[in-house]
């Protein structure tokens, strides 16, 4: 079931003269923590309307692009441990969204895909995405947007 839309503000809504905060506006960490609280929010109000969570819909979308993914290299990819992947994909898997089935290569592996209902979530998850990048990229230009993936993916890889 959909969960009602609600608008996200703000923890602390901006109030004048309090861009002054002094020495921690030098600290990247801090920047990194304002940047993913505010895409975070915007994520999160465009989801409202989709019962899935930011992982939920990368495995999907893992799943989607790697048919017969095992589930071990799901977590490899997604940077995840076993047992939250397994955890995961079990909600999935009882939302109705995956299936699990046996490697033809691997009896010890299980395979992941997509059911028709899996495929039509991520359908609707990947236009909110393309909301949620518009958001996002619309601060930026193109060079930007391209150069800040790069820069954050120096830090995260």
């Amino acid at each position: 079931m959909a969960r009602p839309k609600e608008r996200l503000t703000a923890t602390t809504p901006h109030v004048e003269g309090d861009e002054d905060i002094g020495e921690i506006r030098s600290i990247v960490g801090f920047h990194i923590r304002l940047a993913h609280g505010a895409a975070y929010r915007h994520f999160t109000e465009t989801f409202t309307d989709i019962d899935l969570t930011q992982k939920q819909v990368s495995v999907l979308w893992l799943i989607d692009d790697h048919p017969d993914i095992a589930q071990t290299d799901l977590a490899q990819r997604m940077r995840m441990d076993r047992a939250t992947t397994m955890a995961i994909v079990n909600r999935l898997q009882h939302s109705g969204f995956l299936v699990r089935g046996a490697s033809l290569t691997d009896r010890r592996k299980q395979t992941l895909n997509l059911t028709d209902a899996g495929r039509a979530a991520l359908t609707r998850a990947k236009d909110a995405i393309g909301e949620h990048e518009r958001w996002l990229k619309s601060r930026f230009t193109d060079k930007e947007v391209e150069v800040l993936i790069e820069m954050l993916t120096r830090i995260h890889e």
